[in-house]
């Protein structure tokens, strides 16, 4: 009963937050409109029609394509943000359901993957690139990698999956490793307040990390084992991404992050450039200089009034106003992260 009051009172709260915000955002932004500013009756009636067809038309896209192609073309995926199940700005369905139509579009002749992401899920990540294997041993059609700012950990492993990787000279790339949580032990707090908390259970191991137990060094090590297996898959997909020995891998999978230069020097990437010259040498080595189309495909989070208040709320919860005045519920609501053990770079927080 408590959790669903206390699930309510945040809500309650969230809502309150972007009604305020809205409200704010009309006032700050409406102005008396002037008689030389008014338009003709049927001019704005027929901009708003076009306005209105124009949204239509986007939140009709399901697979959120650009446009759709005239003959054969190049589909550019766009993988940005933590690479998770359901988030704002990606969908794990959304691009293994992409996948699955491409591979069954006669028209469709390669993928180009942009990414833009510090990584995530190891469930999702792994997924993702199997997808892209299947895509590719089913149509022999050629896959390129674009890396963006952050390719780092799981988006640097979904872009292993590629023929050719290409990184802009300013992007970051790597963070070949795992997180596989963190772990917080509050026994020495409680005792010092008087607080006793107690958890019936079963199996020594059942509530390991709980933060009224230390961790034991058994459960440090079961952690640690599942940890050390998800870093050697990892190890393993960059080997045979890269076309490097395991043991090279290793040698630079120590969890950092390259630059583009350093990836070149490291084998990690096979060159540097824009994003044009990603199109144009693919063109080159795949098509032979044909002009094929390209198109993009990028998820964008369905509206509901959910979203709009939880994104309300989160960008007030960025301001220095919204740090102060929201309560921590709030704020582990709004900030919630990526569930481990995953692969993901945790560089700037």
């Amino acid at each position: 009963m408590r959790k669903a009051n206390k699930g309510s009172v945040v809500f309650g709260v969230i809502i309150a937050l972007a009604v305020f915000c809205g409200i704010s955002s009309i006032i700050k932004t409406a102005k008396p409109a002037s008689k030389a500013d008014a338009k003709p009756k049927a001019e704005f009636k027929s901009t708003e029609k076009k306005q209105n067809t124009l949204i239509k038309a986007l939140s009709g896209n399901k697979n959120g394509r650009s446009k759709t192609p005239k003959g054969e073309y190049i589909a550019r995926i766009e993988i940005k943000g933590v690479i998770t199940e359901a988030g704002d700005t990606y969908s794990q369905k959304w691009i293994e359901d992409t996948l699955k139509e491409l591979k069954e579009d006669k028209n469709n002749k390669g993928i180009i993957l942009t990414i833009n992401s510090p990584g995530g899920g190891i469930y999702e990540a792994d997924e993702t690139y199997l997808a892209i294997l299947d895509y590719k041993k089913e149509t022999k059609r050629p896959v390129y990698a674009y890396c963006k700012s952050l390719t780092a950990s799981g988006g640097y492993y979904i872009a292993c999956s590629s023929d050719y990787i290409m990184a802009n000279r300013n992007s970051l790339v790597g963070s070949i490793g795992v997180i596989c949580g963190q772990f917080v032990d509050l026994t020495a707090l409680m005792e010092k307040y008087g607080i006793k908390m107690k958890t019936i259970h079963s199996g020594r191991n059942k509530i390991m990390g709980s933060v009224s137990e230390p961790l034991t060094a058994e459960q440090e090590a079961i952690m640690q084992q599942i940890c050390d297996e998800g870093y050697d898959q990892f190890v393993g997909i960059v080997s045979d991404g890269r076309g490097l020995t395991k043991e090279e891998v290793i040698e630079l999978a120590d969890g950092r992050i390259y630059t583009a230069r350093q990836c070149m020097e490291n084998r990690l990437i096979d060159s540097i450039g824009s994003m044009e010259d990603l199109e144009d040498a693919m063109k080159r080595k795949e098509f032979d200089f044909a002009d094929i189309e390209v198109i993009d495909y990028s998820y964008t989070k369905p509206e509901s009034i959910y979203n709009m208040f939880m994104g309300a709320a989160r960008n007030l919860s960025r301001s220095s106003i919204g740090g102060a005045i929201l309560p921590k519920a709030v704020e582990d609501k709004l900030n919630s992260r990526i569930e481990f053990p995953a692969y993901y770079c945790d560089l700037f927080n």
